[in-house]
C-alpha cells in the first residue's frame, strides 16, 4: 500500500474512531474546548477553518466528524455537542422543530458528489457512470463504495444517482457500504474496491486526490445537497463564536476551495 494511502487511511480511521477530534488546541486544553459535531465530507475543509480560528481568537474547538443522521441521533440522545454542522438539512430541520436548537440554522453551502477510483483501478473515474455501467456487465467491478444511505446523506444521494442510471439493482450486492462517506473514500481508494462515490470535497482534499482519479456526477441526478448548521441549545460563547467565524469570508473561500457552492454564490 503506498505510503499517503495509508497515511489517508489510517488517519481518517483515527478521526471516526476517537468520537472526539482535537484540532487547533494551541491556546486551550481539550477539556476546555466545545465540540463541535460535523459530517465527515467536512473533515478536511473544517479543520483548516478551525486551525485559522484558534489562530485568529486564541480559542479552539474539538472536532467530531461522522454521518449526519447518527449525530442528530445522539444530540436527541444528549450527546454533548455544542454545535452541528450537518450535510443534510433536514436533520438540522428536524432539530430545531423539535427544540433542540439554540438559534435558527445557517445554510452553509451545497455539496457534489463524484466517482472516484483507485490507481491501477480497471474502472474509469467517469461521471456519466456509463463506464460503471459496461464494468458492472463485463466483470471489471467487484467492490464498489458508498457510504451508508440509510444515515449519511452523501450515501442517499450516491443511491439516487444509481437509480437515476438504472445501475442500482446491478451494483448493491457488489456494494462496500461506508458508516459515513470518509469512510466511504477510504475503501474508494484502496485496492479492496474497483471505485465508488464519495463527497466532491473530499475528492479535492491533496491527500485523497493523490490516490486516484475522480469525475463529478450531474448534480440533476440526485436531490441536492442542502448542508445547514446551527447551534445546540447548551451552546457556550465559544461555540457561538465558531459558528459565526464559520460565516465570514475567510471560512467561506476554505469552503469554496473544496468545492461547496456557498450561499450567495
Amino acid at each position: 500500500m503506498q505510503a499517503s494511502r495509508r497515511r489517508f487511511i489510517l488517519g481518517a480511521a483515527s478521526a471516526m474512531a476517537a468520537a472526539l477530534l482535537p484540532s487547533g488546541l494551541h491556546h486551550a486544553r481539550a477539556s476546555e474546548a466545545p465540540v463541535i459535531a460535523a459530517a465527515s465530507d467536512l473533515q478536511f475543509a473544517l479543520e483548516d477553518i478551525a486551525s485559522a480560528f484558534a489562530r485568529d481568537t486564541g480559542q479552539s474547538v474539538r472536532l467530531a466528524f461522522g454521518s449526519s443522521g447518527n449525530f442528530a441521533r445522539q444530540i436527541r440522545q444528549g450527546a454533548p455537542f455544542q454545535a452541528f454542522l450537518s450535510a443534510d438539512e433536514e436533520y438540522i430541520i428536524g432539530l430545531e422543530r423539535d427544540g433542540f436548537l439554540k438559534a435558527k440554522p445557517v445554510l452553509y453551502g451545497v455539496g457534489r458528489i463524484v466517482i472516484m477510483v483507485p490507481r491501477g483501478s480497471p474502472l474509469k473515474a467517469d461521471g456519466t457512470l456509463d463506464d460503471l455501467r459496461a464494468a458492472l456487465n463485463d466483470g471489471r467491478v467487484q467492490k464498489f463504495a458508498i457510504a451508508n444511505p440509510e444515515h449519511a446523506p452523501y450515501g442517499k444521494r450516491a443511491e439516487e444517482a444509481l437509480r437515476h442510471r438504472g445501475l442500482w439493482e446491478a451494483v448493491r450486492l457488489r456494494l462496500v457500504v461506508g458508516e459515513n462517506v470518509s469512510q466511504a473514500a477510504q475503501f474508494a481508494t484502496s485496492a479492496s474496491t474497483q471505485g465508488g462515490i464519495i463527497a466532491y470535497s473530499l475528492a479535492l482534499a491533496p491527500k485523497v486526490a493523490a490516490l486516484g482519479a475522480y469525475d463529478l456526477i450531474p448534480q440533476e441526478w440526485h436531490s441536492p445537497l442542502r448542508q445547514s448548521m446551527a447551534l445546540v441549545k447548551n451552546a457556550g460563547p465559544v461555540a457561538e463564536r465558531f459558528f459565526a467565524y464559520l460565516q465570514t469570508p475567510d471560512a467561506r473561500a476554505v469552503l469554496t476551495r473544496f468545492g461547496f457552492v456557498v450561499p450567495g454564490e
